[in-house]
């Protein structure tokens, strides 16, 4: 059985003026561990769809099931990772990531300890007393993770999780969080409109149609190097030959 299943699910949005489908008949599965990536048109529904996974949103139909019974029932297992890392400024890294915690009512001498592990494999505990301004937006980004990491989540969703940053920190911190999400095992779902990242970090890339979304391709990522980093694959021959064939299925649903 696979980890989470999108089973026929529809979107729509009710307005005055009628009805905008948004999402329609859009069924796939996500293996334990794996790192899907969807990728789309702007306006396709992408976010909606991040939504409806995480339980946010409920769908107008279908079903997203987690281990077999409703996600809806198992929000706890859901860790999401935003566009911008709101980091709250006047709390300290290590009061960031204990805030979740804290919010849940699930601050345990165990969930603490787990949190401060966290922050020392992944080189913060040093930053732990600084405040979000001294660190860099990479940084941030890092504190952000570990922060939802420290929820001990199954499946970690990844809303365009790189977009506010500049080029360079971005190949930075692609490899840091790629490295981190693979070390502690977790199950990714990113939503991106950058192709070359999405082939990066990804086992498998999902192309959707413009408006209402359905699923146009579904291509597995296979780097015959497989100790290559984020960084690294950009520089691999399959990456050309992916970015090529998601260009095309792009550029296709586009015009």
């Amino acid at each position: 059985m696979s980890l989470l299943e999108i089973n026929d699910v529809n979107m729509n949005y009710h307005t005055k003026k009628g009805t905008t489908e948004a999402i329609k008949h859009l069924s796939f599965n996500i293996e334990e561990g794996e790192f899907l990536s969807i990728i789309g048109p702007s306006g396709c529904g992408k976010s909606t769809l991040l939504n409806i996974i995480s339980g946010l949103l409920e769908p107008s139909s279908g079903k997203v099931i987690y281990n077999d019974p409703e996600v809806k029932n198992n929000l706890d297992k859901m860790g999401y990772m935003f566009q911008k890392d709101y980091l709250f400024p006047w709390l300290t890294v290590r009061e960031n990531v204990l805030l979740g915690l804290k919010i849940k009512n699930i601050l345990t001498e165990e969930n603490i300890k787990n949190a401060d592990k966290l922050l020392k494999s992944y080189d913060l505990e040093k930053f732990k007393d600084h405040k979000p301004t001294q660190l860099s937006g990479g940084m941030r980004q890092r504190v952000a993770l570990i922060r939802t990491l420290a929820l001990n989540p199954r499946i970690l969703l990844l809303d365009e999780p790189f977009s506010a940053l500049d080029y360079q920190t971005r190949q930075k911190v692609t490899d840091d969080v790629y490295e981190i999400i693979k070390r502690e095992g977790k199950t990714a779902i990113m939503v991106t409109h950058d192709l070359g990242e999405a082939i990066i970090m990804s086992k498998r890339v999902i192309v959707l149609t413009k408006r209402p979304a359905t699923i146009k391709d579904d291509v597995e990522i296979i780097f015959a190097n497989k100790d290559a980093t984020p960084f690294k694959k950009r520089q691999e021959p399959e990456f050309n030959k992916y970015f090529g064939e998601l260009w095309k299925e792009i550029d296709g649903v586009n015009g």
